[in-house]
């Protein structure tokens, strides 16, 4: 960086970004980041949810966060999805492939990928 414009200009092209991930929506999603699930790939997780959502338009009702550790490390990289009205859902072993099929399938479509669910590892 060679001026405070520069600097300026990176804050707005991320601004984006952070608001998504701070968020008020009806619709949370939670990426475990204790270290982890870093070790497991959850930071490119985070990064294809915050990105999925922003393409997808629907900043104004999902929010994506992070936490730190869910508590069940051999599943790693978890997420968790909040939906107003609707019961928790426990993905797990998540990549950012599966992260875009989540956006697609369960937060736009409404159904529950239930082959990435903790019921289905479990099985």
């Amino acid at each position: 960086m060679k001026s405070l414009e520069e600097l300026m200009a990176i804050k707005a092209k991320m601004q984006d970004k952070v608001a998504i991930r701070k968020g008020s929506g009806s619709t949370r999603i939670v990426v475990g980041m204790a270290t982890c699930g870093i070790a497991a790939g959850a930071r490119p997780v985070l990064n294809a949810f915050v990105e999925a959502v922003n393409e997808a338009g629907l900043t104004e009702s999902v929010s994506v966060t992070q936490t730190g550790c869910i508590g069940i490390c051999q599943y790693e990289p978890v997420v968790e999805v909040y939906a107003e009205g609707q019961e928790k859902v426990t993905y797990v072993k998540m990549t950012p492939e599966k992260a875009k099929t989540i956006i697609e399938k369960h937060i736009k479509g409404g159904k529950v990928v239930a082959e990435y669910t903790i019921g289905a590892a479990k099985a």
